[in-house]
Parts: structure tokens; sequence; C-alpha cells
């Protein structure tokens, strides 16, 4: 029998993705954003999707999505909205409204009674409002019967080609010790997946060129793009946003790895003619090809961070974003641009949901083998 997860807060569905790798069966995601949902829908055969803000969809909702009843659901994951947390946000805390989702994500966890959790945020919220939320959070799955431990994962030792920290919070209540993921990438393993090697087949563009599903530019470099083409004969979501002629002329002056530091003073933007050359350190940035993306952001503007090409003199394509957050390329994305770097940007990079789920996996598992200290019927459905 497959094991089961909701996707609460799922946008476009990386985590859940990362399930399905795994073995689960997504049976359902919730998200406000219509677009998301497309994608979602399109990406998640057989799972149900409910629309709306969380405040409105009720537990008995999921029950009837699903054919669940309370307690037979195997894992509840999701991603409340992290703006409120987030280094980007200069006005951040706890007055934000966003900060109160994960009080929701509860809400269903009390309601549904999964037998795990998994749930992911930004490291921001362990010090926005003095870590009042990460300890709501313990407190609230603690009383709910929860024993929940929590780690900050960085992407790129899970074979992810970019840098990014993220913390999780996974816990069950059949009183199985969590297990993390061990790393695979990095010193004494496996080497870090690099730009070039996420990168290095997809279609040459110029600025602004669109030129729809498009073939290959090669036979894939890497094992990495291999696993990511899968079955895909076209690319999608491939497509490079037009920039104007004096980021142009900027892009032309700065190297592999450098930023705005290279781009003459007279080229600079008025703002940052007045920085310090120790201010805005990734702004302006172009990928080195051996090294790993900057944190891909919902807006991939080379005004915010290191997102121009490489080699080539443009800002990164959809499908590059989504590459660097290891999405397979069959995940087509639904709605405006704008709307589609926002999917990929907010998304756990799949790759590192399968680690994690691997982990859930693994922990049941090996409590099978040794039940001393859960009752053999609940441990029996835990798997």
């Amino acid at each position: 029998m497959a094991r089961t997860v909701i996707d609460l807060f799922c946008g476009a569905g990386g985590l859940s993705e990362g399930f399905r790798q795994a073995g689960f069966s997504v049976l359902a995601g919730n998200d406000f954003n219509e677009y998301a949902g497309e994608t979602f829908m399109a990406s998640h055969d057989g799972a149900k999707f409910l629309r709306g803000p969380i405040e409105d969809i009720s537990v008995r909702d999921f029950l009837d999505a699903t054919g669940l009843q309370v307690g037979e659901l195997d894992c509840l994951i999701g991603g409340p909205p992290c703006q409120a947390f987030s280094v980007y946000n200069h006005q951040r805390g706890l007055h934000d409204k966003r900060s109160d989702l994960f009080k929701e994500y509860l809400r269903c966890v009390e309601g549904l009674k999964p037998k795990w959790v998994v749930m992911e945020n930004v490291t921001g919220i362990t010090s926005a409002g003095g870590g009042r939320a990460v300890r709501e959070i313990l407190l609230r799955l603690n009383r709910l019967g929860y024993t929940v431990e929590t780690s900050v994962l960085r992407a790129e030792e899970y074979g992810v080609p970019q840098e990014r920290r993220r913390i999780f919070f996974v816990g069950n209540r059949l009183g199985i010790p969590v297990h993390w993921p061990a790393p695979t990438h990095g010193p004494g393993r496996l080497p870090f997946v690099t730009v070039e090697d996420a990168l290095s087949d997809l279609p040459e563009l110029r600025n602004g060129e669109d030129p729809g599903p498009v073939k290959y530019r090669s036979k894939p470099h890497t094992s990495y793009q291999k696993n990511l083409r899968g079955n895909s004969a076209l690319v999608y979501n491939h497509a490079a946003p037009r920039l104007a002629h004096i980021n142009l002329e900027r892009m032309k002056h700065i190297q592999q790895g450098g930023s705005w530091r290279d781009v003459p003073f007279d080229l600079l933007p008025r703002g940052m003619k007045r920085a310090r050359r120790c201010d805005h350190t990734k702004r302006y940035g172009r990928l080195h090809p051996e090294g790993l993306s900057s944190t891909i952001l919902t807006k991939c503007d080379i005004h915010w961070g290191a997102f121009i090409h490489p080699e080539q003199d443009r800002s990164l394509t959809v499908r590059e974003a989504a590459r660097l957050q290891s999405f397979p390329d069959w995940f087509v994305f639904a709605g405006p641009r704008t709307e589609q770097f926002v999917q990929v940007g907010n998304a756990v990079p799949p790759l590192v949901g399968e680690n994690i789920a691997q982990s859930v996996l693994e922990a049941s598992e090996n409590a099978i083998d040794c039940p001393t200290s859960m009752h053999s019927r609940e441990l029996a459905v835990a798997v």
C-alpha cells in the first residue's frame, strides 16, 4: 500500500515531488495561487488541488477530497509562506500577518492527526520575534503528541547546484526517533553539482528571446542533466527576460563570479554609486560555471542578486532557475513568466524533499525492525 502525503501551501509542488520520487502517493495539495495550482495539478497526476486561502479550507475538506479518515494520513508536509521571516524583507517580523500561517498548518495537524509531520521555512524564522514562532511550533506539536526535531539543511549537500539554507521541522506521533538525511555532496563526499553541470545542455538565447518549446542544445553532459531530462524531448519555460540596453552594457564588464564591482562607475545605477565595495555582494552577479548558484529567489532580477548567465549576456530563464532548484524538465510552470519565477523560487528543491522523505521511510522501517517503544498495531500502519 502506497504511503500517503498531503501538501499544504504546496505552490508548484517541489516538496511533494520529492516525496513522490521517494515512493509516496501525493493525495492532495492546497495553495491560494491559481497558477501554482495549475502547475501542481498538471505535475501530480491523481492528486486533488484545494484552491484558496488555507484559512478557508477545513480538515473535512481534505478528508473528503482524499477519502481518508482521521489518523490515516502518513505524512503532512508544507512550507507556510516565509516572506515575513525572510532576510530579504527588511521589515520582517511577527507583526506581518503572514507570520501566523504556520498556525494553520498546526490546525490541520490537530484535525488530520498524520503519523508524520514535515514543515519547511527560511532560517529567519529562528530569529524573528526572538524565535517565538519556532518555540510555539515545537510546543504545540508536542502537546498534540508529536516528537519533533529541527535542522537547517544545505541544499547543495544533497546534490542541488545552489547555495540554499532552510530549516525543517520533522516529527511523528509514534515514538520513532527522527533520522536526518546524511549529506551526499561536499568535501569527502561526491563533488558539488555545479552551475555548468546543471545548465550546459540548455539552448543558447539572446536577451529577450522567447523561442517557445525548443530542442535541447546537446545530449546530456552530466548525470544531473540526464536525471532531470528524463524522457523530455523539448525544453519548456526557456525564455530570456528582456533587459534594458544599459544593463546589457553593464554585463559586458562583469566576469564569471563577478558582480557590480566590475561595472565602470559611470555605468552604475545612481544608488549603487554611493555603495561601499562590501555592500550588495551579489547584485549584478554573473554565475561562475564551476561554482554553485546563489539562492534562487521569486524574481531572478539582476538588481537583486547573481542571476546573470555564466556565458551569455542575459538573465536566467525560468527553466534555468528550475534546473538550479532540481525540478525535472517535464515540470511545466503555468501562468505569466513573473508567476512562473515565483513558483520556482518559493519551492523546496525536489532533491531535498526526496532525501527527507527517504529519511522518514528509513526511520519507520528501522523502528519496525526494533519495535521496542511502539505499539505493534500503530507501527504497522506507519509504513
